[in-house]
């Protein structure tokens, strides 16, 4: 069975070892302990896997406790297709509130671009010839 180690985690995934530490503390990955006081962490292939899976939700824009339970929830022999429900719903939700969160963004643009008009347009008014 592969191991790996933090630094070439950190390096497959492009990201810091202080994050790969922090999703332990999260509980998202348990590495095993190794030499002088359980100083190196050796990561397994179910550690790499986690942590690929974690990253992909955070590109999701999933929270960590949402991640947390659907990583979580493949690791038991339960049914898939309920499985499967569950992760549909997460990103059902998560659809819905980027779809709002895009509604607000737009609404705001249409706001600021009135506000530049308008400020231009005052402007042309106070420096055209009287």
């Amino acid at each position: 069975m592969s191991t790996y180690t933090i630094t070439e985690l950190a390096r497959e995934f492009d990201i810091t070892a202080r994050a790969i530490r922090f999703y332990e503390d999260q509980g998202l990955l348990s590495p095993s302990r190794e030499g002088a006081g359980g100083r190196n962490r050796v990561y397994t292939g179910r550690d790499r896997t986690r942590l690929k899976l974690t990253l992909r939700g955070k590109r999701l824009g999933l929270s960590l406790a949402e991640i947390k339970s659907l990583v979580d929830m493949y690791e038991t022999p339960k049914d898939s297709t309920a499985q499967m429900q569950r992760f549909l719903t997460v990103l059902a939700q998560h659809r819905e509130t980027l779809e709002q969160q895009r509604e607000d963004i737009e609404m705001s643009l249409a706001e600021l671009q009135a506000h530049e008009d308008e400020c231009k347009r005052m402007m042309a008014a106070q420096t055209a010839p009287a």
